[in-house]
């Protein structure tokens, strides 16, 4: 029955796709999760840390443990945000943005061989597919239980 299912195909995939970010990222003294937080910050304006979480879909306290282990290692800084005394913006550093371009030519070599692979129609189905998905998760349509108190 696994090999029937969507939500097993979706596991499986990623979690091949995780493996293989994480073994490219080791050659770059990265991990796939730092490499996804560097691309998750805006490299000219920096990125507020109350941001960064909803944008990775990211609990905080993973989250808080990857930015100080990136800060750490040079990665970034924390600025004060002019626009809200109270918040932080996460920038990179000269080293942060290296870092970060590694990344991206990683994910752009993935995309870059899998579309040599595969044909362009399927390409957009696969798109069309998960676009349905999320719409079916986010409108509660999978699982629509009322709750009573």
């Amino acid at each position: 029955m696994k090999e029937l299912t969507i939500d097993h195909a979706l596991r499986a995939t990623w979690q091949a796709v995780t493996k293989m970010y994480n073994e490219e990222a080791r050659h770059y003294g990265l991990t796939m999760a730092i490499g996804f937080t560097l691309l998750s910050i805006d490299p000219k304006k920096g990125t507020p840390s109350t941001a960064l979480g909803p944008k990775m879909g990211m609990e905080a306290t993973s989250l808080s443990r990857i930015l100080k282990s990136i800060e750490e290692r040079g990665y970034i800084e924390r600025r004060p945000n002019p626009n809200d005394g109270r918040g932080v913006l996460i920038h990179l550093t000269a080293l942060g943005l290296e870092k970060r371009k590694d990344s991206k030519d990683v994910v752009l070599q993935f995309n870059e061989v899998v579309r040599e692979h595969a044909v362009e129609e399927d390409i957009q189905g696969f798109f069309k597919t998960m676009e349905v998905i999320n719409k079916l998760i986010s409108d509660k349509k999978i699982y629509n239980r009322t709750t009573t108190n």
